[in-house]
C-alpha cells in the first residue's frame, strides 16, 4: 500500500530517517534528470542532487505544502535554485550570465554525447539547450517532467502567464531547430 503524501510529509517532518529514504526513493530519478537538462554534467549532477535533498531534510520543517503536488513544487525549487547556483559559481563563468553559458553547456552536451544517439535527439538536445535559461527550464520542466504550470510557478516563483508564454517560445524555437533536419536519400 503506497502512502500518501500527507503521510509522507508528516513522517519527514518527524525526522523518520526511513521517510527520507522514500523521498529519496520517490523523487531521486525524477528530479536527476531535471537537473542534469539544468547542468548537463552527470557529476555536478549528482552533487546538486545529493544537496538538494540535504537541503529538503534540513528544511523540512519549513515546508508548508501538504499534498504531493506542493512537495514536488518544493523539491524541484529547492534543485533548481542549487542547479543554477552551480552554475553561477563555475570559476569560468563567474562573471557572465547565466544565458551566456549557453555555448559552454553545448560544449559539455557534445563531450558527453553517445555517439550511437540518434541524430534526433541530438538535434532536439542541442535545440533545448540553445533556449534561454528560463525558456530551457519551462520547457524541461513542463515537457520531461509534465508538471503543471501551477507547479512550475511555485518551483520558479514566476506567474503561471509568464511561464505559459516562455514555454510557447521555448516550444516555438525547439520546432524550428528540429525541423531544419536534413532527410539523406
Amino acid at each position: 500500500m503506497k502512502e500518501t503524501a500527507t503521510e509522507l510529509i508528516a513522517q519527514l517532518r518527524s525526522n523518520a530517517v526511513e521517510a527520507f529514504d522514500r523521498l529519496i526513493e520517490q523523487y531521486g530519478d525524477r528530479l536527476y534528470w531535471h537537473i542534469r537538462r539544468v547542468v548537463v554534467n552527470h557529476e555536478d549532477a549528482e552533487d546538486v542532487l545529493q544537496e538538494t535533498f540535504a537541503k529538503a531534510y534540513t528544511s523540512i520543517a519549513d515546508f508548508r505544502g501538504d499534498s504531493e503536488s506542493s512537495l514536488t513544487a518544493w523539491l524541484y525549487r529547492i534543485a533548481t535554485n542549487i542547479a543554477i547556483n552551480v552554475l553561477r559559481r563555475r570559476k569560468k563563468w563567474a562573471f557572465s550570465s547565466l544565458d551566456s553559458v549557453r555555448g559552454d553547456l553545448l560544449a559539455t552536451f557534445e563531450h558527453e554525447i553517445d555517439p550511437s544517439a540518434d541524430e534526433i535527439v541530438v538535434r532536439l538536445q542541442k535545440a533545448i539547450l540553445a533556449l534561454p535559461t528560463k525558456q530551457r527550464l519551462v520547457f524541461n520542466m513542463r515537457y520531461y517532467d509534465e508538471l503543471s504550470f501551477e507547479q512550475i510557478s511555485q518551483a520558479t516563483g514566476d506567474s503561471v502567464s509568464t511561464l505559459k508564454t516562455n514555454y510557447h517560445y521555448a516550444v516555438k524555437k525547439v520546432k524550428e531547430q528540429v525541423s531544419v533536419i536534413e532527410i539523406d536519400d
